[in-house]
């Protein structure tokens, strides 16, 4: 996969009148050691009445030696290349062994061939070691015993000279001494490039000034860290330095970027000194000149990618067809709507078992709880964030979780203050008085609803289950261990004396009914577990109790733009009464709502109403889970839920192409703005499946 390019680069010399023109050197020819494929190149020049030489420089780069016998109005130069800009990995090498950690010293033979490299600039030479340089110099981290990662060396000497020099198109001929760039910390890519050599050099290591172009795409999407680049496809002359590592060979540094040279970096001249690769060279009798010139890059062939797979003119065609289809269909009368199942993978992390074969994954919550937001904010304004339980597959030992976004087509809000939704996979926003404020929001959701407080049950793990598992346990204590006796079994039962959770057997309907439970035990027992006390409730332990009572109607005052809501909660005769509650738990520091199940939209849309006020009264956060809604065509919903190796939107019908089109292009880029994506890649940089189908 790669993008072909076309780069012309002009340059004119325009002069008052006709001038002799001595023999010209040109250095615009792709060096010999260039990484990027060049697949055409030519050089025009005007006048057309000249002679060209190609030669080759003591150091193997390509050079014109141009002549030209008649005087000269015109001079123009034109360079045109085409390079296919294929991926280059610019760490894609080896080191060898000696040579893995800097400092080191070359080998001799190597060290005599690399001589014009090594050899110091003298102080008060261009690129001499003055007081600037050395104070800069001594002034960095020292290395550490034992030497420092050779890669690491040179990105942070990269960056160092990145960071304390900034960039400035300077149209001066010349390169600054090392001691003027750091001085002024400012200077041109020549600058920077030529105190990184400098740099190098002081530190024992071969290093070459490179005068090259450089080629920037814009790219398909906005960075997610860092910059994103230009705006547009850019090419100019550029500069950076070059230093050779036995094993690697010469490896491209450019402190201007602070990043080691890939693909875009078209070298053109690899030189000791600058002035050996000054792009064109030469000189003329006296006149005045205008001079004048000119880059461009332009694409000539793009590979489908991830990040592209269509032309603008082929996405134009789709998005075309797609509207006539829909045309068609609604003269027709045909009406139908389209789900989905699309499936993401971290952006950030291809390896471990969350990715590839587990359903879930700590930092799979935490993805799939950001992605989940910035749908919320998108679709779901005025929705709710229910979290209940998902798909359960044999060998799981609890069903996988879901995050279902739930909202009203009609444009009724379900939910007034999105704040009041806890994040409970957020370890920072965990509350120590949980346990309370879950109480104190049961008991003020049973004195709006009119109903007398013991109605309302705590609910208590069973401690005979406790003292089962004790007794079940092998081999008896461990010496370090007090034995089975009297008071270790009471410290069991007591342990089990404060309640888990507080629940409120509660039935909607035309009518909403509250039953009077009377227990077997005497008072309400959990069946042994870690679920939500919503679903581990003893349902087959449970009489009703039939006073002769009736609710006060209740006055829910929610507040514009919701309207009251009026309920009038009666107690039920045994023959009638449900099992179903709305229970109220703190887990893991925060409070959790489990609603009971509903079969008209109109009930749970004023349970929710109930909540959501009682929550802002008491001034908590808490997380809605239990049943969700019955269906019904006023509400719809999207799900995020995980799959082995995967996280699986379940996105709501859409029934158009425009819909469909707009769901399917925004559901991406939010995935990606939560650094999820839809491809991984092998070891070896091969692209694969995401799993969980690929979709």
């Amino acid at each position: 996969m790669s993008i072909k390019v076309a780069l012309e680069h002009r340059t004119t010399y325009d002069f008052a009148h006709p001038v002799s023109v001595a023999p010209h050197v040109v250095r615009l020819r792709p060096a010999p050691h260039c990484r990027t494929p060049i697949e055409a190149y030519s050089l025009e020049v005007s006048p057309k009445n000249h002679f060209l030489n190609w030669q080759q420089d003591p150091f193997g780069n390509w050079m014109a030696r141009l002549v030209f016998p008649e005087k000269v109005k015109t001079l123009d130069i034109t360079v045109g290349l085409v390079a296919d800009l294929m991926v280059i990995n610019p760490f894609d090498f080896f080191i060898e062994e000696y040579a893995e950690r800097f400092p080191f010293a070359y080998e001799p033979a190597l060290a005599g061939d690399l001589a014009p490299y090594l050899r110091p600039v003298l102080e008060g030479q261009t690129g001499g070691p003055g007081p600037v340089v050395t104070t800069w110099k001594d002034q960095l981290p020292p290395i550490p015993d034992g030497g420092k990662p050779m890669v690491d060396f040179l990105a942070d000497l990269n960056a160092a000279v990145h960071r304390d020099v900034a960039y400035s198109v300077r149209m001066e001929a010349g390169v600054q001494t090392p001691d003027e760039t750091l001085s002024t910390r400012i200077g041109s890519c020549r600058d920077s490039a030529w105190l990184l050599v400098s740099l190098l050099r002081q530190h024992g290591l071969a290093a070459r000034f490179v005068s090259g172009y450089l080629v920037q795409l814009a790219a398909d999407q906005a960075a997610l860290d860092g910059p994103s680049g230009p705006a547009a496809d850019f090419t100019d002359l550029h500069a950076w330095a070059e230093v050779f590592v036995p094993g690697a060979g010469w490896i491209g540094l450019d402190p201007t970027s602070s990043l080691f040279a890939g693909e875009g970096h078209i070298p053109l001249s690899a030189t000791p000194h600058p002035s050996a690769a000054a792009p064109i060279e030469g000189a003329t009798e006296p006149a005045e000149v205008t001079f004048a010139f000119h880059n461009e890059v332009r694409r000539v062939h793009e590979d489908p990618r991830v990040t592209k797979p269509y032309t603008d003119e082929q996405w134009q065609r789709i998005d075309a067809l797609g509207e006539a289809v829909d045309a068609r269909l609604r003269a027709g009368d045909v009406r139908l709507t389209m789900g989905g199942e699309p499936t993401f993978v971290s952006l950030d992390d291809m390896t471990s078992e969350q990715w590839n074969t587990d359903a879930d994954g700590p930092e799979k919550r935490e993805l799939a709880g950001a992605l989940a937001e910035r749908l919320r904010a998108t679709y779901a304004v005025g929705g709710v964030v229910h979290r209940g339980q998902g798909k359960w597959y044999p060998g799981e030992a609890l069903p996988r979780w879901n995050i279902a976004l739930q909202w009203r087509t009609d444009g009724h809000q379900l939910w007034q203050d999105p704040a009041l939704f806890a994040d409970p996979w957020d370890a920072t926003a965990g509350d120590d008085e949980a346990p309370g404020k879950a109480e104190a929001l049961a008991r003020r959701v049973t004195k709006v609803l009119g109903l007398p407080e013991q109605h309302l049950l705590p609910a208590y793990e069973d401690p005979f289950a406790a003292v089962a598992d004790e007794a079940r346990k092998p081999l008896g204590p461990r010496p370090d261990e007090p034995g089975l006796d009297e008071a270790r079994w009471r410290s069991l039962l007591d342990k089990h004396d404060v309640p888990t959770g507080w629940v409120l057997p509660l039935a909607t309907g035309e009518e909403w009914a509250s039953p009077a439970w009377r227990l077997r035990r005497g008072r309400l027992v959990l069946s042994p577990g870690s679920s939500a006390v919503g679903l581990r409730l003893p349902l087959d332990s449970i009489a009703w109790e039939d006073p002769d009572f009736v609710g006060e109607p209740s006055y829910l005052e929610a507040g514009p733009p919701l309207a009251p809501m009026v309920r009038t909660v009666t107690i039920t005769p045994p023959e009638k009464a449900p099992t179903t509650a709305l229970t109220f738990e703190a887990r893991s520091g925060f409070v959790y709502v489990f609603l009971p199940p509903t079969e008209r939209l109109e009930d749970y849309v004023d349970l929710l109403k109930l909540v959501e006020v009682g929550a802002r009264r008491i001034g908590c956060q808490i997380v809605l889970e239990g049943y969700g809604p019955p269906p019904d065509p006023r509400l719809t919903q999207l799900v995020v839920t995980p799959d082995p190796g995967v996280i699986e939107v379940n996105v709501q019908p859409t029934a158009s192409w425009a819909e469909q089109r707009e769901l399917t292009t925004k559901l991406y880029d939010e995935a990606r703005l939560s650094r999820l994506t839809t491809e991984k890649f092998d070891l070896d940089g091969l692209h694969t499946g995401t799993g969980g189908g690929n979709h």
